[in-house]
This record gives C-alpha cells, sequence and structure tokens, in this order.
C-alpha cells in the first residue's frame, strides 16, 4: 500500500509527532507509515483522512504489484 501521508503532512506544516498526537499513535507508527513499512487499520486510516479534509482512497493506495 502506498501512502501520501507525508505529502499531506508537510503541506500543512505539521510535523510527525504533532499528527501522531492527534491519530493518538507513537511517532514510530506515523514513521512506520510514511515509510511504507505498515498498514493502517480502517479506523486509523479514517483519522487520517479525516484530519486531511480527504477520502481514504486520496491518501492510500493499493499496490497489486506488492501483493504478488
Amino acid at each position: 500500500m502506498n501512502n501520501r501521508i507525508r505529502e499531506l503532512r508537510s503541506s500543512k506544516k505539521m510535523t510527525q509527532e504533532e499528527l501522531a498526537s492527534l491519530c493518538q499513535v507513537s511517532r514510530q507508527t506515523i514513521i512506520s507509515l510514511e515509510r511504507g513499512r505498515y498498514d493502517p487499520s480502517i479506523l486509523l486510516a479514517h483519522k487520517i483522512a479525516k484530519l486531511f479534509h480527504t477520502s481514504i482512497e486520496k491518501v492510500f493506495t493499493f499496490d497489486d504489484k506488492k501483493e504478488e
């Protein structure tokens, strides 16, 4: 799964720590998400999308090639 978290966060001049606090997760979770090492729960994906006033589909995209 790919995501635009870093791009969206940077456009809002938000730190990883600030995003983590708003999502009630650790900064390490945000780092892992941004690096593509962790796929979020649907609840976390929803929180992140809501914070950026967009849909889950505009934050996260599924990469079929990674699943093969």
